[in-house]
């Protein structure tokens, strides 16, 4: 397996000098290395993530929200607000731009193997970034600028993205939306924040919306029942990327829902099973997750399902 990650990504930030610690903070990703490190050595390989252009954000962005998002982010010390829960510090750019670089290489390297695993141990995360705006700690959509690059890039006609979330990763819905290509795959909490996914707004979309409180038994039940499994089977992905959030856990301070690290495992198992099995290309990267302690467990779940395969 690849694993990305890079030191910049530890110095974006939020917030500067907060009484409260914002949720999308640096330590997310001590909790993900800590889980790396529990992970057998001789299975994985690390990589730097390289640089992407500006260019590259248009694939998933108007190019106006690009230009801004570039011009604006602060070049000195102080947070820039975009959002009511998203900022930019003078870092921001740069991580973001080592997320996209990675997303990018990753899949490229998983096309052409040997290898066929990738995860992204990164942030800022990326799936309630829309075609123009921000939102909830996103500032750009890191998995669907990886989707539309292997489209454009290496001519695929067919690739997934599979999102586990608490919340209903808007932005990629938004951008995907009616585009051929790809199938898009959502559970979350409904209702709760961003207050979307239901119903419905596109052909290629497939929400599976989960109560307030659902359990393992209730979350496996809800996929099983849904057309999931048999769209993804049907529709033989060429490439299947995970938007990987683990606030759906029991323990995240941000969720209402009582998953269990098995069930990142279960999920990610099933998902690829479904989509093509063990020679599929995978690229799975970091979304939601804010419980330390349960953000490295469900991590390390994750990662032994992603090399399962």
């Amino acid at each position: 397996m690849l694993i990305y990650s890079h030191p910049v990504c530890w110095k974006h930030a939020n917030e500067e000098n907060a009484m409260v610690p914002h949720p999308e903070r640096p330590e997310r990703l001590d909790a993900v290395m800590a889980a790396i490190e529990r992970f057998p050595a001789d299975r994985y390989q690390h990589i730097e993530a390289p640089l992407a252009e500006k260019a590259d954000y248009e694939l998933a962005h108007d190019a106006r929200y690009v230009e801004a998002i570039f011009s604006q982010a602060p070049t000195g010390p102080g947070v820039l607000r975009v959002d009511g829960d998203t900022s930019l510090n003078q870092y921001t750019l740069d991580a973001s731009r080592r997320v996209v670089g990675a997303a990018m290489e990753a899949v490229d390297k998983v096309l052409a193997g040997p290898e066929r695993r990738a995860f992204l141990a990164m942030r800022p995360p990326g799936h309630h970034a829309g075609p123009c705006r921000p939102a909830g700690f996103c500032v750009f959509n890191n998995v669907v600028i990886a989707a539309y690059h292997a489209i454009r890039q290496h001519g695929l006609e067919r690739v997934a993205i599979v999102d586990f979330d608490v919340h209903h990763g808007d932005g990629t819905e938004a951008i995907i939306a009616n585009s051929a290509p790809v199938r898009f795959f959502s559970c979350f909490q409904h209702p709760f924040y961003p207050y979307s996914g239901i119903p419905s707004m596109s052909d290629n979309y497939f929400p599976v919306p989960l109560e307030y409180r659902t359990d393992s038994e209730g979350f496996r039940r809800a996929i099983e029942e849904s057309v999931w499994f048999d769209t993804l089977a049907d529709f033989k992905p060429q490439l299947l990327l995970f938007s990987a959030g683990f606030d759906a856990h029991r323990q995240d301070p941000l969720g209402g829902l009582l998953l269990e690290d098995a069930d990142f495992a279960w999920i990610t198992r099933e998902a690829i099973r479904a989509a093509g099995g063990d020679d599929l290309p995978v690229v799975s990267l970091l979304e939601g997750g804010y419980d330390l302690e349960a953000l490295e467990d469900s991590v390390l779940a994750h990662l032994e399902a992603l090399d399962d395969q």
